[in-house]
């Protein structure tokens, strides 16, 4: 928590994240009611695949962090959450990793910055359509709480040059798994 007092480096990223977020997660949203599923399921795992991708070549390359990259980020990850319900986890974290964050940092301000972005998505979504999946809510929200503490376990055993590497393939394969689940579950 002392990491996120309120004129903290982390503080501040958390805030362009979120702010930036619910913009993003409320376009996609909005979005999302006009585009057909496949397409955007599709979309989302060349997107998560690629920025996976992109972390595995680029990361011995150090980039310089701007908040104007952040604000970029945020927005394509919260219209990504928005569209799809999902997604934002990976690319805001990797995102960060590309722009010159460090692990530890991009995935403690990933977690802060999700939880606004995802009350502001749910809430588009629901003012838009109506209703609430209350089966997803309850696994989506059982698995969060299964996942964070398996999360903070692994980020404080993993080295950064490590982390940077796991992050990077794991967000490959969540990507490229999501493809494979769509083309099995309906063939092109």
């Amino acid at each position: 928590w002392l990491g996120y007092i309120p004129r903290s480096l982390d503080a501040k990223i958390v805030l362009i994240l979120a702010a930036s977020g619910i913009i993003g997660g409320s376009i996609g949203a909005v979005s999302a009611i006009n585009i057909p599923t496949i397409v955007l399921r599709v979309y989302i795992g060349l997107m998560v695949m690629g920025i996976g991708a992109l972390i595995l070549i680029r990361r011995n390359h150090k980039s310089s962090f701007t908040f104007r990259k952040l604000a970029g980020i945020g927005l394509l990850s919260a219209f990504n959450k928005g569209i799809s319900g999902g997604g934002y986890g990976p690319l805001v974290a990797g995102g960060q990793l590309l722009i010159g964050r460090e692990a530890k940092s991009s995935i403690g301000s990933a977690i802060a910055a999700e939880s606004v972005v995802v009350i502001a998505a749910f809430l588009s979504y629901v003012f838009l359509r109506g209703g609430i999946y209350w089966t997803l809510a309850a696994a989506t929200s059982i698995g969060s709480v299964i996942a964070a503490p398996l999360g903070a376990i692994t980020v404080k055993k993993l080295g950064a040059k490590k982390l940077k590497l796991v992050i990077g393939a794991v967000i490959t394969i969540l990507g490229a798994l999501t493809l494979v689940r769509i083309f099995i579950a309906s063939p092109i």
